[in-house]
C-alpha cells in the first residue's frame, strides 16, 4: 500500500512539472499589435490572416490589425511603441534602419512589383516624357510615394511635373477621366484592380530599364524584374522595379516570441495565399534574405533549426 501511495505522488508531481513548464513556455499574456495597412490592400488581408494563425498557434488573444497609410507610418509606429509586428516595404525598412539600430526582421515576406501606368492611347513611352505632366505618386505616407520621389529624383523630374497623391482607386479613376497622365503604383502581380480595368487595353505600363541602374545606385534593395505581357493584357513584357516586403520587429522582442512568430508565419503559408495571390512567393530560403537589415536573434534561432 505504501509503495502504491509513492507512486502516486510521484506521478502526480511528475504531472505537476509538466503542467508548470507548460505555462513557464506559453504565450498566454502575449498581447500583439500589427501594423497593416489600408483596408483591403494586400498588406491588409495578409495581416488579418496571420493574426488569426498566430491567435490559434501560440494560444493567445487574437492580434490588433492597424490600418496605417502604408511603410512609413508601420515603421513609425514600431519605433514609438505602438506597433510590435509591421509589414514594411524594404527601401523604406533600410533608409531608416541606417538611423535607428532598433529595428530588427522576422522574414522576407512578398515582392512588389513597380507599375507606372498611363492611358493606352496616350504619346507617354518612357520616363522621360513624363516631363510637364500630371503624376499620381500614391497614397499619403505610402511605399508607393516612397519609391515614386526617389525615380523622379533619380532621373531629374522632381519639379518638372505636377504630383498628387491618390490611392489606387483614386488614380485609376483620375487617369481614365483626365485628371492625371500617369500614376505610380506598387503591388504584386497580378494586381486585380489594374488586371479588372486593363481587359480592353485602356492602360499601358512604362518600361524603365534604363531607368534601374540610378535607382539600384538609390538603394541596394532594388531589384529589377520583368512583368509579362499577359499579366495585364500588354503589347509587351514591361521591365521594372522589384522591391521585397519584410515583416519588421523592434529588437527588443523577447526571443522566443519571435522564433514562435517566424514559426507561426511559414505554418500559415497556405491561408496566407488564399487570402491573396502574392504570399504565394512566402518560403522559408528567401525567407532569410533581409539585408541590409539583421534578423531578430529568435527569427535566426528558427532559420538555424530550419538548416538553412
Amino acid at each position: 500500500m505504501a509503495t502504491t501511495r509513492r507512486r502516486q505522488a510521484l506521478a502526480m508531481a511528475a504531472a505537476l512539472v509538466l503542467v508548470l513548464s507548460a505555462c513557464s513556455s506559453g504565450f498566454g499574456g502575449l498581447k500583439l499589435r500589427i501594423a497593416a495597412g489600408n483596408p483591403g490592400g494586400v498588406y491588409d488581408k495578409l495581416a488579418q490572416t496571420l493574426a488569426t494563425a498566430w491567435a490559434a498557434g501560440l494560444d493567445i488573444d487574437r492580434p490588433a490589425v492597424l490600418q496605417t497609410q502604408g511603410s512609413p507610418d508601420n515603421i513609425d509606429k514600431v519605433l514609438a511603441g505602438a506597433a510590435d509586428v509591421a509589414f514594411v516595404a524594404a527601401d523604406v525598412a533600410a533608409d531608416r534602419a541606417k538611423a535607428d539600430p532598433r529595428l530588427t526582421t522576422l522574414a522576407r515576406i512578398h515582392d512588389d512589383y513597380l507599375h507606372i501606368v498611363v492611358r493606352g492611347d496616350s504619346d507617354i513611352r518612357t520616363v522621360e516624357q513624363l516631363r510637364g505632366h500630371r503624376i499620381a505618386t500614391g497614397a499619403p505616407s505610402s511605399g508607393v510615394e516612397y519609391i515614386a520621389k526617389r525615380l523622379l529624383q533619380a532621373t531629374g523630374l522632381t519639379g518638372a511635373v505636377t504630383t498628387s497623391a491618390r490611392g489606387l482607386d483614386d488614380s485609376v479613376k483620375a487617369l481614365l477621366d483626365g485628371e492625371i497622365d500617369a500614376f505610380f503604383w506598387s503591388g504584386g502581380l497580378p494586381t486585380p484592380t489594374l488586371a479588372g480595368y486593363n481587359a480592353s487595353q485602356s492602360l499601358r505600363l512604362l518600361d524603365i530599364a534604363d531607368v534601374m541602374p540610378k535607382m539600384q545606385e538609390i538603394n541596394q534593395v532594388y531589384g529589377t524584374a520583368s512583368i509579362p505581357a499577359s499579366t495585364y493584357n500588354q503589347p509587351g513584357p514591361v521591365t521594372t522595379l522589384l522591391v521585397p516586403n519584410f515583416l519588421i520587429v523592434p529588437k527588443s522582442m523577447r526571443d522566443d516570441v519571435a522564433e514562435a512568430l517566424v514559426r507561426g508565419l511559414f505554418d500559415a503559408r497556405q491561408q496566407l495565399a488564399l487570402a491573396n495571390p502574392a504570399a504565394l512567393s512566402i518560403d522559408v530560403h528567401p525567407g532569410i534574405e533581409t539585408q541590409p537589415i539583421p534578423l531578430h536573434p529568435g527569427a535566426l534561432r528558427y532559420y538555424r533549426d530550419k538548416k538553412i
